[in-house]
Formats: C-alpha cells, structure tokens, sequence
C-alpha cells in the first residue's frame, strides 16, 4: 500500500508533466505581434458592441464568471471586455473581503443582490465559486460550509438559469512556471504591486491542494446546463482574443448598432463674449 508521502508525490508529479506538456504547445504557437494583436482585437471589440446593443434592446441578463489562478489573466480580458462597453449596461463586480454581517448570511446572498437587470451585463471577476477555491485551500471556511457549496452551488445555477439569466463560466489555466514570472514581474513593478497580496505569496506553496480543489470543484459544477469553459491563458494576447471570440459564439445576435450620425454644422453667436481667460484656474502644463 503506497503511503500518503507516495500518493502526495505521484500527485505532484502528475501535475508536473501536464504543466511541462502545456508549456511545450503553447510555446509552438508564434508570438502575436501588437499590430496584428490590435487589429483582431479591434474585429472583436466591434462584436462585443453589437452584442451589448442586442442585449439592451431584448432585455437580456447575462453573467459570465472569471476564475482561475492568480495571475491567470482574468482581469486583463474583464478589462479589455468593459473597456469597450457602455458601463451602464456592462457591470464589472469584484467584492472584497465579506463583513461580519455577510459572513452571517446565506453565502449566495451578497452575490445575488450584484445580479444584472434586464438588459445588463455583469463580468464577475471571481464569484461564489471562492468558497470552493481560496476558502477551502486556505482554511477561511469549515469543511461543513464547502461541502455544504458543492451541493448547493448547481442548483443555485440552475434557478438562475431558470430564472432567465444566461449563465457562462470561464476558467483561466496558467502553468506554475508562467505564473512564477507573472508574479516577479509583479513584485519588480511598481505600478502592479498592488495585484500581489500576502495570501498570493502563501498560495505559492498550495500549487496541487489549488489543482485538487480546482478539480473537485469541476466534477460537482461543471455540468450539462452550466458548463465550465477552460482558457489556455500562457499566452494573454491570445487568451484575451480566444475567451471573447468564444464568448461570442454563446448568446446569438443581431448587428442592432445605430447608423453613422451627419453632425450638423457647428453655430457661432457672434453676440456672444467670452470671459477672460485669466479668470480660470488651469491645470499646470508640465508636459
């Protein structure tokens, strides 16, 4: 009988060879030069317009849920989705740390009230689907609670799919050695530090018990009505264009964008004065 040691070790070499063989395909793919980046991207964002417009003409209410590792890549794609968007109509929601208050509710409770209207989009960067990942690994819930999430989680998706709401899942896969250089190229500059907390630094050493939580968590929701769809995310610029061409393909469309408006010639009032230009505080020109 192999010990707990040997099972623990199979277990992380097992991870290993499927990380080592993800690296090896994708580093078969050429790069995507910025110009050929940005002109499929522009393609791309033109769809994600017509589609924003679909919605709010038929009321739509869409969800789609970002998940995956730290530094996978999910904020960069939340990012280049709603930059693009009305942000009246597309919703970016990432909550924090939940109160005493919240931690008394029902776990699905402070999510619910971030659910979109008719005719909204909301990206979740990160969702419900914490309890299963970061709480479970790092022991910021009893194993009550995350079993108790495991049965509860699809039928929650299942009433809101019910409920009318279309319901995508997204799950960004990075390896161990594309991470690693995501984060010290996180730690060396300053403007990203901010992305590295403590819990990511300790996260480090739980790479498989993430892996097994990642997999447990895929057998009880991954289903036939609420899918899980995997994004290959070793490679940001192709995993940004991969994720929102597919996301596409998901909720049918009809180009329902206005027409190029004829702006009407621009009037002077030749009675009109100005006030001196000395009475306004401007900011420093410095640049």
């Amino acid at each position: 009988m192999p010990t707990n040691r040997e099972k623990d070790s199979s277990k992380v070499k097992a991870v290993g060879k499927k990380d080592l063989y993800h690296d090896i395909e994708q580093e078969k793919k050429k790069k995507l030069d910025e110009g050929e980046y940005e002109e499929l991207l522009r393609i791309l964002e033109i769809e994600l317009v017509k589609l924003q417009e679909w919605v709010k003409a038929n009321k739509l209410k869409v969800v789609v849920v970002f998940e995956g590792r730290d530094a996978a890549g999910k904020g960069g794609v939340i990012k280049t989705i709603g930059g693009c968007l009305n942000p009246r109509i597309c919703r970016i929601v990432a909550l924090g740390i939940p109160t005493e208050k919240e931690k008394s509710q029902w776990y699905f409770q402070r999510f619910v009230s971030e659910l979109p209207a008719g005719g909204e989009i909301v990206l979740f960067d990160r969702s419900w689907y914490n309890r299963a990942g970061v709480e479970q690994v790092m022991g910021y819930c009893t194993n009550d609670e995350y079993e108790e999430f495991l049965r509860s989680c699809p039928e929650f998706e299942k009433m809101l799919i019910r409920s009318g709401t279309i319901l995508i899942k997204y799950w960004f896969s990075v390896s161990d050695h594309e991470q690693e250089k995501r984060f010290q190229d996180r730690i060396k500059d300053p403007t990203k530090r901010w992305k590295i907390s403590p819990m990511d630094i300790d996260s480090r050493d739980k790479w498989v018990e993430y892996s097994m939580a990642k997999d447990k968590m895929f057998s009880y929701t991954d289903t036939k009505q609420s899918p899980w769809y995997v994004v290959r995310a070793d490679d940001k610029k192709r995993a940004r264009l991969n994720c929102i061409s597919h996301l596409l393909t998901l909720i049918p469309y009809e180009d329902l964008t206005n027409k190029p408006l004829k702006l009407p010639p621009l009037k002077h009032d030749v009675a009109y004065v100005r006030p001196p230009v000395t009475e306004q505080t401007f900011v420093p020109e410095k640049y």
